[in-house]
C-alpha cells in the first residue's frame, strides 16, 4: 500500500476516533444530570462529573504528547488510551455510587489525552496552507459525533433489562454502549491505522512546503542564488516528492529520528511565554471555559422554564451539532480565502455578540413561553456559530507559531489549557445557574479581555518565515 493511501486510511481513522468522542458527549450529557440524581448526588456534582473528564485528560495530554515526539509514532498510543475509555465507559454502565461515576470519568478521561499526540501526528503530516481545511476536517467528525449521538439515545432510552448483576436502563446503557464502540475502534485502528513519516523526515521536504504554499519568496531566493538553473532544480525536487509522496515504500518514522532528540534543545518558557502563543492559550482557555459553562447551564434550564427531558435534550443537541458541522465546513472554504487570525477575530467578535444576548434576554426571560424559547434559540445559535471559527483558526495557528518537532508536547499544553477551562466553566457555571447575570458578565467581561490581547499582537499571529531555504539551495548547486 502506497503512503497516499495509508494516510488517507489513517486520517480516516483519526476522524473515527473524533467522531467517537462525539457520540460519547452526546448520549451521556443529556442523561447525567438525572442519573446523578437518582444516586442522591447534591447539584454540584453535575460540575464535577463534567470537570473530572477534563482534569484527567489536562494531566494525560502532555505526557502522551511528549511520548509521541520522542518517538514519532501514534498508533501505540491510540490502542492504550482507548484502554481508558473502554474501562473508564464499563464503570459508568455499573454505576453503583456518584463516587464510581465520578472516578468512571476520569478514568475516561485519561484517554482523551491522546488528542495531543493526534494533533501532532497531523502538524507534521500535513502542510501549513492545507492543515487549517484538515483541522476543521477532523473536529466536523467531532460535531458528527455530537449530532448523531441523541440518534442513539432514542432508542438507549428504551432499555430496560438485567445483564447479570447490572441493571440496563436508560442511564446506565449509555456506559454500555460507548464501552462497545470503543472495543470496535481498536479493531479499526489495528487495521487502518499507519504511524507514516512526517514531512520532515523526507529529504524533499523543503522542495513540498515551496511548491505548495511558498513559490514567490522561495523562486526569489534562488532566482538571486543560481538564476535559472534554480528553477529547473526545483522542478526535479517537487517530482521527486510526487513519487516519493506515492511510491510503494515509505520510511520507517522511527529511523527517521534515530540518535535525535527532539527535546534536546526545547526550553519552555522560550517555546511558550512568547507573546503571539500566550495570546492564543488564552483565546484556547477563555473560548472552551464560555462554551462549557452555557453547556452547563442549558441542562438545567431548558428544564426550568420548557419541561425539556432527556429526549427533549437530545433533540437540541442533535440541531446544534447540525449547526456547528455546517460552521467547521463554512470556515474549511473560508480558511483557502482567508487568513487564521481574521477567522479568529470574525469567531470572537460573534461570541461576543452571543454573550450579550444571552446577558440581555437569558439571565431574565421575561415574555410567554414562544418569546423565552425564541430568545434561547437565537442565543444559542450565535453561541455555536462563533465556535467553529474560534477552534479551528487557534489550532492551526498554535501548529505554525510553535515547533513542529515538538509539536505533540505542545499540543498537549494547548489541550491542558483547554482541559483547565472546561473544568473551571463547569465549576462556575454550576454555583451559578440562579445568578446568570454574575455567570454571564464575567464571559463577557472574558472576551473583551482576549479581543484587545489580539488587536494588540494581531501582527505577530502569523507563521513565521521559514529558514531552511539556504541549506536547499545550497545542497541543490
Amino acid at each position: 500500500m502506497d503512503y497516499r493511501r495509508k494516510r488517507e486510511l489513517s486520517f480516516l481513522t483519526i476522524g473515527l476516533l473524533f467522531f467517537l468522542s462525539g457520540v460519547e458527549y452526546a448520549v451521556i450529557l443529556p442523561t447525567i444530570w438525572k442519573y446523578l440524581q437518582i444516586l442522591d448526588a447534591p447539584a454540584y456534582f453535575l460540575g464535577l462529573g463534567l470537570s473530572a473528564f477534563s482534569f484527567s485528560g489536562l494531566l494525560s495530554g502532555p505526557l502522551f504528547g511528549r511520548w509521541s515526539d520522542v518517538t514519532r509514532t501514534t498508533k501505540s498510543i491510540i490502542l492504550f488510551s482507548n484502554v481508558f475509555e473502554i474501562v473508564g465507559n464499563f464503570m459508568y454502565f455499573m454505576g453503583y455510587s456518584k463516587w464510581l461515576l465520578l472516578a468512571s470519568r476520569l478514568v475516561a478521561g485519561i484517554g482523551a489525552g491522546a488528542g495531543s499526540s493526534i494533533f501532532g501526528f497531523l502538524t507534521r503530516t500535513t502542510l501549513p496552507d492545507e492543515r487549517a481545511r484538515v483541522f476543521a476536517a477532523v473536529m466536523a467528525c467531532r460535531q458528527a459525533g455530537l449530532l448523531i449521538g441523541p440518534a442513539f439515545n432514542i432508542f438507549l432510552r428504551l432499555c430496560d433489562f438485567k445483564l447479570g448483576p447490572f441493571i440496563v436502563n436508560k442511564y446506565t446503557s449509555p456506559g454500555l454502549f460507548m464501552c462497545g464502540m470503543w472495543l470496535l475502534l481498536q479493531c479499526v485502528v489495528v487495521l487502518l491505522y499507519w504511524d507514516i513519516p512526517p514531512l520532515d523526515s523526507l529529504p524533499e521536504h523543503t522542495a513540498l512546503r515551496r511548491v505548495r504554499g511558498q513559490e514567490e519568496e522561495e523562486e526569489e531566493r534562488l532566482m538571486e542564488a543560481e538564476d535559472e538553473d534554480a528553477d529547473a532544480h526545483s522542478t526535479v525536487l517537487s517530482d521527486q516528492v510526487e513519487t516519493r509522496l506515492s511510491g510503494d515504500e515509505d520510511p520507517d518514522p522511527a529511523s527517521s529520528t534515530e540518535g535525535r532528540d527532539p527535546f534536546q534543545n526545547f526550553s519552555a518558557s522560550q517555546e511558550f511565554l512568547r507573546e503571539e502563543v500566550v495570546v492564543l492559550l488564552t483565546a484556547q482557555f477563555i473560548t472552551l471555559f464560555n462554551q462549557t459553562a452555557l453547556e452547563t447551564m442549558v441542562t438545567p434550564l431548558t428544564q426550568k422554564y420548557f419541561g425539556f427531558g432527556e429526549l427533549g435534550n437530545s433533540v437540541m443537541y442533535s440541531l446544534c451539532g447540525v449547526e456547528v458541522i455546517g460552521g467547521f465546513f463554512l470556515v474549511r472554504w473560508l480558511s483557502r480565502v482567508l487568513e487564521d487570525r481574521a477567522v479568529l477575530a470574525v469567531g470572537l467578535l460573534i461570541c461576543c455578540g452571543a454573550c450579550v444576548w444571552c446577558i440581555i434576554f437569558l439571565a431574565s426571560p421575561q415574555g410567554g413561553f414562544a418569546v423565552e424559547l425564541t430568545e434561547f434559540i437565537i442565543g444559542v445559535f450565535l453561541q455555536l456559530l462563533g465556535l467553529p471559527f474560534v477552534a479551528v483558526s487557534q489550532v492551526s495557528l498554535f501548529s505554525k507559531v510553535t515547533a513542529e518537532k515538538t509539536q505533540g508536547f505542545s499540543q498537549g499544553v494547548r489541550r491542558s489549557v483547554g482541559g483547565l477551562a472546561t473544568i473551571l466553566g463547569p465549576l462556575w457555571a454550576g454555583g451559578l445557574t440562579g445568578n446568570l447575570y454574575v455567570m454571564l458578565g464575567m464571559m463577557l467581561l472574558l472576551l473583551v479581555l482576549i479581543m484587545i490581547m489580539m488587536v494588540l499582537s494581531y501582527e505577530k499571529l502569523v507563521e513565521p518565515p521559514v529558514v531552511q531555504h539556504a541549506e536547499s539551495s545550497e545542497s541543490g548547486g
